[in-house]
């Protein structure tokens, strides 16, 4: 089996050494660049799309253009792959836009560069089967759990709600943090200092894919919502009379 990894950004680069312990595994990038590791080459689109699974490692917001591009090379059979951070919007763009012949499972790997640092080991990954057998879902399942990571199976809809409260609020306030300037100190507490891993981790992602996070899940609103109501109910509790509290 051939993997095919579109997009070779810090992710895609992470997610093609990755697979590339068990397959063969190809690369593509819309932007020509050179991949970082010899032992996996950068091909043509079409040669991409030759592979018999295709993992799409771009930017939410570029997934229905890269979709578009890639269905007329994609053969029958071929199984494409997402690995988006939010799961309603991409699972609708491969259901609407490759063939019907072509298979699609929605995947996401709840870690990168960063929080993959030390190993995979624990690490959490998704998987959304769409267009896809029981059988093939357990080799996949299978697979990455040989890998060491811990998978879950789901719906877009129910992942794409419980990310809001994890993954959405930690990049969330990882950001205010960040615009808050907050720096190293000697005095620092052990809250302090885990507050500013949340801001390291989450701030070395691009704008974009916070962007992504926040507008692409249906669900960050109720999240931003219910942040904004407990903020204000400390603050007014902070305000009213030392007996109200």
């Amino acid at each position: 089996m051939k993997i095919g990894v579109y997009g070779t950004g810090r992710f895609g680069v992470l997610w093609a050494r990755l697979l590339a312990r068990a397959f063969p595994v190809v690369a593509h990038n819309r932007t020509p660049r050179p991949f970082p590791d010899p032992s996996i080459p950068m091909v043509s689109l079409e040669e991409l799309a030759a592979s018999d699974v295709v993992f799409i490692c771009t930017a939410i917001s570029s997934i229905e253009p890269v979709l578009e591009g890639l269905a007329p090379h994609l053969a029958p059979g071929t199984l494409v792959a997402d690995t988006c951070s939010v799961k309603i919007y991409p699972v609708r763009c491969m259901e609407r836009i490759l063939p019907p012949e072509v298979r699609i499972l929605g995947t996401h790997p709840m870690f990168g560069p960063d929080s993959a640092r030390d190993g995979f080991d624990g690490l959490p990954l998704i998987l959304c089967p769409v267009r896809i057998s029981g059988d093939d879902t357990r080799f996949w399942r299978e697979l990455f759990s040989g890998f060491g990571l811990r998978v879950f199976t789901m719906t877009p809809d129910e992942h794409d709600r419980e990310a809001a409260f994890t993954q959405g609020i930690a990049h969330f306030v990882g950001r205010v943090l960040k615009d808050l300037d907050l720096r190293p100190s000697a005095i620092a507490t052990m809250g302090y200092r885990k507050l500013l891993e949340i801001m390291e981790q989450t701030c070395n992602d691009p704008w974009r894919l916070f962007l992504d996070l926040q507008n692409y899940n249906p669900h960050t609103l109720e999240m931003r919502d219910l942040l904004q109501r407990s903020f204000r109910r400390i603050l007014a509790r902070l305000d009213s009379p030392p007996g109200d509290h």
